[in-house]
């Protein structure tokens, strides 16, 4: 199945070109949380009670008609794999890999959905786009192996690590609001059994910047899953993307940004920057 939100929080299936509302479906009732309905029917799989969903003679709205918004608008946390592709490791000229430095986390107040605006901070630091594949944990997973680890995701969709080039950590310079593009939808895991198999390509202004195969990841999904969960636990709704390809580049005022990635969809956004201010002016810096 393909799940989205969509027009204020509904949920939804995606069925070809259209959608069809499962809302009042949900397991309890339709209210939903922060979190959104998606991340509670997450849960209910988790807990081995949620709703059968029947789409039998239920209307199908276009998908052309609905605003699509982020599938996870507030997922638990968002970790991320910095320098998981070899031809990333060489682009940037590290010495280390993810091997090396383990994972980091994202804020979660840094997601947008589907066709907002990735907003730019700074008028005189680089902020590039980075294109990659994103793993939505359905189970509780801690110390798994990597033979299990797929046993423990709920589905996958497409992830935008957007990335300042400034001299913070990493998690500051990846958490400003809007940096984290995420959709169109969650693609349920029965749908792509091997997920280290997949084309991923990165277009900004309708340039191909990134393009890969999941098969060239240091770090495979398995093999991911094992170790962050070997650090932290992971919980049903989380959120791990894999890390990027090389490519990356700087994003400006008016771009279009799109990640496809086969099998799980097709995400763009925007490129606002008319906000953007000198790197100088940011709050807490040093002047004497």
């Amino acid at each position: 199945m393909r799940l989205a939100l969509f027009d204020k929080g509904r949920l939804g299936i995606v069925d070809g070109d259209s959608v069809v509302d499962v809302t009042d479906q949900l397991a309890g009732g339709e209210a939903a949380g922060p979190a959104g309905a998606l991340q509670r029917h997450i849960e209910d799989v988790a807990r081995g009670a949620a709703a059968r969903f029947d789409l039998t003679d239920r209307p199908r709205v276009p998908l052309s008609e609905v605003t699509l918004e982020a599938p996870l608008p507030r997922p638990g946390k968002i970790v991320g794999a910095p320098v998981n592709y070899l031809d990333h490791n060489a682009e940037m000229e590290y010495t280390t890999s993810v091997a090396d430095l383990g994972v980091f986390l994202k804020a979660n107040s840094s997601v947008i959905g589907p066709g907002q605006d990735i907003l730019l901070p700074y008028s005189d630091k680089r902020t590039d786009q980075e294109g990659e594949l994103g793993v939505v944990m359905g189970r509780t997973a801690r110390h798994v192996g990597a033979d299990e680890a797929l046993d423990h995701v709920f589905g996958y969709t497409c992830v935008l690590d957007i990335t300042v080039r400034s001299g913070e950590d990493r998690s500051t310079r990846k958490s400003f609001d809007t940096f984290t593009p995420l959709g169109p939808w969650i693609v349920t895991a029965d749908e792509i059994p091997d997920p280290d198999t997949l084309d991923l390509r990165c277009d900004v202004g309708g340039a191909t910047r990134q393009r890969t195969n999941t098969a060239d990841l240091i770090f495979g999904v398995r093999e991911l899953i094992a170790y962050t969960s070997s650090v932290m636990t992971l919980h049903p709704g989380d959120v791990i993307a894999t890390g990027t390809p090389a490519g990356v580049g700087p994003l400006g005022h008016g771009d279009r940004v799109v990640l496809e990635i086969e099998k799980v969809g097709r995400l763009e956004v925007g490129v606002d920057g008319s906000r953007a201010a000198a790197y100088d002016r940011r709050p807490g810096r040093r002047t004497g």
